[in-house]
Parts: structure tokens; C-alpha cells; sequence
């Protein structure tokens, strides 16, 4: 009687630390062919290491979504798609993306880090949508698995730092562009976004440079800058988005996330902006800057708010 006493307690043991932690998978956003790739043999993916964490990723051919589903109990049906920065020329995938999922994990939301690829003339044929039409797929393969991973699909949102922020945002104001063939209906278009000292403008003033010169070129058209300007594209459709930026960012200028939300609340958008005094830029979670210790507790009450947690 005592062995199988035991017995129960040590496989009840067992169940209960594993429900504790959270499911791990990667799936390819393309599994088949990639819209719009040029083969390049030559180019092959780098990965930045300090020790044996990986802390970047660049020249990514390959994108990929790496899936954090809550323990069993504890999802709430809510998703979010993360974006890592990195000025579209790298991926900031530790303080931007691995701990960014787990704390939404913690909290009973399901996490997905996107490795988008970054745009380049050597894998595509138009590196200008090559990031967005990664990240319509990943959000369009979130609702495919909706009832597989406990989501519910009216609440997919997207997330983003930095230039990770801008494909965030254009996400969410060039949802119905059509820049590849959808292999069924599902819409692209997220049911929020979290953008924190995003890139929103392509406007020479107050963009970051690099993000601008990595996506459009050295001598973009006026046309092109004022499409991936997303303060500009805005619409009624667009949806609502909780932002954070640092007065003193010297990297991306406070007026992007000012700009983009003067324009959601002009079309009648919800939306919250929080302007910290200091922290600058790129503090993600994990860095030791003043405005990490506060936005992610005015998130959590933010999508407490918005029904979200």
C-alpha cells in the first residue's frame, strides 16, 4: 500500500510540475515556398551569442514563430505576436523577445516571437513587404490553431519593439494589403497592438535612420515613405494599441509615438500612451532603466482592461 502511495504521489508530483510550465514549439511561418524569395546560397543566418544565450539573430531567409502556450488551466484565450527591434538589420530576441514571452506567459497569455525575415534585396524581389508578409501569415497561423492552442481568435494581438514596433504597426494599418496569396480567408488583421518605443514614421526628422534605409533604401520615393509612414495610413479599422516611449530616447524620436497616437484617437481609435521622463531606448525587459520597472504592469492593467487578461 505504501509503494503505490507513493507511486500516486510522485506521478501527481510529476503532472503538477509539468502543468507549471509552459509548452514550447517553433513552427515555420512558409513551410512550403516563400512569396517573393530569390535563392541566395550565400546567405545564411548568423546568431549572436553571449556564452549560450542567444541574444540576436540576422540575415534570417527563414522565418519562424516560436510558440509559448500557458500552463493547462491557466490561458486565458488571448495571444500575442511578439516583434523583436533591431533597426531591420538584426533581431534583439533576448530582453525584446524570449523574456517578453515568458512574462506573458506568467500571466495565462499565449506568447509567439516572430523571427521575421529582415529586408533584403539578396533573398527578395520586394524587400519593402518581405517583414509584412511574414507577420500577416504568423498572425493568420495564430488563428488557424486557435482551438488547438486555446485562443480565442477575436483576441490576436502584436507586439513590437523598436523597428519590431513599425512592422507592429504596419501590421496593423496595412492589414488588407494584399502582398502575397492567403491559402484560405483568415484575416490578418491583429485585435490590438502593444508598440514600445516604436519606429511608426519614415519622416527624416524623427525616424531612425537605419530602420529607414534597411527597409526602403537609400533613395526611397515620396510614395513609399508616405506608405510605411503608419501615422498616415491609419483608418477607423485600425486597432487600438497601447504605446510606451521615453521622453529622453535619443535613438527613435518620442514624436513617433506621439504622432501615431494623435492620429488613433482623430479616428476615434482607443489608446493609451505612456511617456516616461527617462529609460531611453532599447531597455525591453531585463535592463536595469527606469521606465522597464513601470510599463508592464500599466500593460497588465491595461489589457485588464480591455478584457485581455
Amino acid at each position: 500500500m505504501k509503494k503505490i502511495l507513493f507511486l500516486f504521489i510522485a506521478i501527481s508530483l510529476a503532472i503538477t510540475v509539468s502543468n507549471a510550465q509552459p509548452v514550447i514549439k517553433t513552427l515555420k511561418v512558409w513551410p512550403d515556398s516563400i512569396p517573393g524569395a530569390i535563392t541566395d546560397t550565400s546567405y545564411h543566418e548568423q546568431t549572436k551569442l553571449e556564452g549560450t544565450k542567444i541574444v540576436s539573430y540576422s540575415q534570417v531567409s527563414n522565418p519562424t514563430l516560436t510558440v509559448y502556450l500557458p500552463p493547462v488551466g491557466k490561458a486565458n484565450g488571448t495571444a500575442v505576436i511578439i516583434c523583436p527591434g533591431g533597426g531591420y538589420s538584426h533581431l534583439a530576441f533576448d530582453h525584446e523577445g524570449y523574456k517578453i514571452a515568458d512574462w506573458y506567459v506568467k500571466q495565462g497569455v499565449t506568447a509567439i516571437i516572430l523571427k521575421y525575415r529582415l529586408p533584403s534585396d539578396r533573398i527578395m524581389k520586394d524587400k519593402t513587404i518581405g517583414p509584412l508578409q511574414d507577420a500577416q501569415e504568423a498572425i493568420r497561423i495564430v488563428r488557424r490553431h486557435a482551438a488547438e492552442w486555446k485562443i480565442n481568435p477575436n483576441k490576436v494581438g502584436i507586439m513590437g519593439f523598436s523597428a519590431g514596433g513599425h512592422l507592429a504597426s504596419t501590421a496593423s494599418t496595412h492589414f488588407n494589403d494584399k502582398v502575397y496569396t492567403p491559402k484560405d480567408t483568415v484575416s490578418a488583421r491583429p485585435d490590438f497592438s502593444v508598440l514600445i518605443y516604436p519606429v511608426i514614421s519614415m519622416d527624416q526628422f524623427i525616424t531612425h535612420a537605419g530602420t529607414r534605409k534597411n527597409l526602403l533604401g537609400d533613395k526611397p520615393s515620396n510614395e513609399l515613405l508616405n506608405k510605411f509612414s503608419n501615422e498616415i495610413q491609419i483608418s477607423k479599422q485600425t486597432p487600438p494599441a497601447f504605446i510606451v516611449h521615453s521622453s529622453d530616447d535619443k535613438a527613435v524620436h518620442v514624436k513617433n509615438s506621439l504622432n501615431y497616437y494623435e492620429f488613433l484617437t482623430r479616428f476615434g481609435v482607443p489608446a493609451e500612451l505612456h511617456i516616461y521622463k527617462s529609460g531611453g531606448h532599447g531597455y525591453g525587459l531585463g535592463k536595469n532603466k527606469t521606465s522597464e520597472s513601470t510599463w508592464p504592469e500599466a500593460l497588465k492593467a491595461w489589457m485588464k482592461d480591455n478584457g485581455l487578461m
